[in-house]
């Protein structure tokens, strides 16, 4: 049977033959969709992907058809030749099936080469894993992704455009939006998790606080624990050293800050105001809250330069592993799916980049539910692979072990309290990636509680910034496409009437209620914080 030589016939753009031998490499428990190498494609285009399905005689005979056909044999190929191919050739055993979610169209980019930026945290994983898993390749973005040494920096490269956008603490592009910090309009389309922090004390603090409360000498004392216990040391300390309690947080309008902050007032305990002439919010403080970027933390604790801290992970678990301190309480027994990160751009590149943005948010969607995808048993079954990947240098470059921990669904308090907690990490489900207005909202009322924001404002206000700054109408255009192209299910998106407040809800450890649609009410339902005007709740 003639042959050919040239490789042109395997080489054409034709549809490709797939054999039914299923011995190449595969991931585990992964579609083929998702397993394949992804090439660039041109933006602007239709691609259909056909796989076609024969056993290895059939291809051989219709590879030498294809020979004969497009020129590439030897004079010696006959008519004879020619029938005889043919009639080994069983139309009726070819299998062809053409994959729905493969078919797509490409959206017409402003840009594909894109840089973003992040911080060593685990919550980076959706920008991670979209880069790895070839989720923005199958979009036609070429990303690159840059660590950034700390916050400021970060915010400070996406607003002067040396970053398209990045890993951004769920109150960064609020807090730039109206100013507290660097003013500049900053948006987000995409909530990149809920959870994930803790606050972790020194090993001295953790025993002081089991002095002060004997039920915490448990191998595994009650949870949630309070900052009650802490409350005699932080006096102590005030007292012997004459000035604040050290602790630390990654930023000023970080969750971290808000949680350490709501932490420690609901105990009594004074974490500090912000004023017009005080921005480091040290005013009136029992405990002195300064700003260390996370990778810092243990050192800074083991230093003994802090006393504690709250941060993401994986640094509360760096203590745990290295012995210098002890994780207190998750900021998911602080408020219970609280939003954590997003995926912040400048208002101007989405304006001059609204297809580019678009596929951007629909590459996130795909890697956040590739993260939370479980078993039929629960099991979460690509955190594993997440945690290869993130574990190297390039990403968070921690241990595997330390990042595992609470990416895996259990979290170390202590060598002889290990829990699990599957929801430490949530990426997808509970509606996790969607940008909630109620949730920017939250962040509205504790930059006003710590007067960060420093005047009263009316309740349509908080309101009208959130829709400013938080775009769902983008995510569920994303969303729809990937709908539309069989790459996620309706169900898994709120419905098309959700107007993008969460319920009112009590989960927060002192059970406070929190309704988004009345700020002013909230603001003044704690002791500790600045209080407004009732009648500013029907203005």
């Amino acid at each position: 049977m003639p042959f050919c030589p040239s490789g042109f016939c395997l080489e054409s753009e034709s549809t490709p033959f797939i054999s039914s031998d299923s011995s190449s490499s595969t991931r585990s428990g992964q579609t083929q969709e998702q397993q394949a190498p992804r090439p660039q494609r041109a933006t602007g285009s239709m691609r259909a992907i056909a796989a076609v399905r024969v056993n290895p005689f059939l291809l051989f005979g219709c590879l030498a058809l294809t020979g004969l056909m497009t020129g590439c044999s030897d004079s010696t190929v006959t008519l004879a030749d020619l029938e005889a191919a043919a009639s080994k050739v069983d139309i009726s055993k070819i299998e062809v099936s053409v994959d729905p979610s493969a078919t797509a169209e490409m959206l017409d980019l402003e840009k594909s080469d894109l840089t973003f930026g992040f911080i060593k945290l685990t919550d980076c994983a959706p920008l991670v894993i979209a880069k790895e898993m070839g989720y923005f390749d199958d979009e036609g973005l070429n990303v690159t992704l840059e660590t950034q040494s700390n916050w400021k920096i970060l915010l400070d490269n996406v607003i002067n455009g040396q970053l398209d956008g990045a890993h951004m603490l769920a109150g960064q592009p609020i807090g730039a939006t109206i100013g507290v910090g660097t003013k500049s309009p900053i948006v987000t389309a995409y909530s990149l998790d809920y959870n994930g922090n803790g606050i972790t004390v020194s090993n001295e603090v953790w025993a002081q606080m089991q002095e002060n409360d004997p039920a915490l000498n448990s191998p595994t004392p009650k949870h949630p624990i309070s900052a009650a216990s802490l409350k005699p040391i932080v006096d102590e300390y005030l007292q012997d050293a004459g000035e604040p309690f050290p602790m630390g947080m990654v930023f000023p309008v970080s969750t971290h800050n808000y949680e350490i902050r709501y932490w420690l007032a609901a105990s009594g305990i004074h974490p500090g105001m912000y004023t017009e002439s005080d921005i480091k919010g040290f005013t009136d403080a029992q405990v002195k809250l300064s700003t260390v970027p996370p990778p810092q933390m243990p050192q800074n604790l083991e230093a003994d330069i802090v006393k504690g801290y709250c941060v993401g992970e994986p640094w509360n678990q760096k203590a745990v592993v290295t012995g210098i301190g002890v994780p207190v309480i998750t900021n998911y027994d602080i408020w219970k799916n609280n939003p954590e990160k997003v995926f912040g751009v400048a208002e101007s590149w989405a304006e001059e980049h609204p297809q580019t943005h678009l596929a951007v948010i629909k590459a996130l969607i795909r890697a956040g539910k590739w993260l939370d995808a479980t078993d039929a048993t629960g099991k979460l079954i690509n955190r594993e692979e997440a945690v290869d990947i993130l574990s190297r240098k390039d990403y968070v470059g921690a241990e595997k072990e330390v990042i595992s921990n609470s990416m895996m669904g259990t979290f170390v308090f202590q060598s002889t309290d290990v829990r699990e907690m599957p929801d430490f990490n949530v990426f997808f489900k509970h509606e996790a990636s969607y940008p909630h207005y109620s949730d920017a909202i939250w962040f509205l009322t504790q930059m006003r509680r710590w007067g960060q924001i420093t005047e009263s404002k009316p309740a349509s206000w908080y309101a009208e910034v959130a829709k400013q700054v938080y775009r769902p109408e983008i995510y569920r255009q994303a969303a729809d496409l990937l709908i539309s192209e069989g790459k996620l299910d309706p169900n898994e998106i709120p419905a098309p009437d959700y107007d993008g407040y969460r319920a009112v809800t009590t989960e927060f450890i002192d059970g406070n209620q929190y309704d988004a649609k009345d700020p002013i009410g909230y603001i003044n339902s704690f002791d500790i914080g600045n209080k407004d005007d009732e009648s500013l709740a029907k203005k």
